[in-house]
């Protein structure tokens, strides 16, 4: 319990740095068979998250599943084709029909919510599909390593969040982070351990459900 307060706490910090300390935060709660996940959008990624809300408040996400789960990187869903999917099929590929223009500035810190893409040269980000970041504990010479390569550099908190709570920091600058698990971190770390098939499917469907937080 105290490893989770002090992860919001610093995350929190984090966030609300990153969006100039604006208020009106917009929150959901996605539903598992594992307990219910909620998440805070950020107001820095402003095409993510609407479009989340929208997709959300039309019911798009009902129903869908968790199609991809591996342990110590990430949980990825809202892929339409994984409705009413026969067990052993391969997923990943369905969109709603569009892509998003990047927003990419946060890192991928444990709980991170963000947009799952297909490759392309724009980094553009698939139009429904997302994960969360689970990942493991990362040491400052893999992030001083990130930082040579990548051109950018991390500031304490985020190397405190790195090295203490964990996550996938060789996936940031590359794709959106559009917001972050604020309760139910330990939902995540359940889902992470299922028995998968060879496409890291789920051998057991793990359902969702959004909503949107008024």
């Amino acid at each position: 319990m105290k490893r989770i307060f002090t992860f919001l706490i610093f995350v929190f910090m984090l966030t609300a740095c990153q969006d100039g300390h604006k208020k009106g935060y917009t929150y959901a709660e996605i539903e598992t068979d594992f307990g219910i996940i909620k998440v805070m959008l950020y107001n820095s990624t402003p095409v993510h998250r609407d479009n989340f809300i929208k997709l959300a408040n039309e019911g798009f996400y009902d129903g869908l599943l968790f199609h991809r789960v591996k342990k110590a990187f990430m949980v990825q869903g809202g892929d339409p084709q994984s409705r009413n999917s026969p067990p052993g099929q391969r997923l990943g590929q369905g969109s709603p029909g569009y892509e998003l223009d990047p927003e990419i500035g946060a890192p991928h810190i444990k709980g991170a919510l963000a947009a799952a893409r297909t490759p392309n040269p724009q980094k553009k980000s698939s139009g429904s599909q997302f994960y969360i970041v689970q990942g493991v504990p990362i040491n400052d010479d893999y992030l001083t390593q990130l930082e040579q390569q990548k051109g950018f550099q991390y500031n304490p908190e985020q190397k405190q969040l790195y090295k203490e709570l964990g996550g996938t920091p060789f996936l940031d600058g590359d794709y959106t982070v559009f917001g972050e698990v604020v309760e139910g971190i330990e939902i995540v770390d359940q889902m992470s351990i299922v028995e998968c098939d060879q496409f890291d499917r789920p051998v057991k469907d793990i359902q969702m459900k959004v909503r949107i937080l008024k």
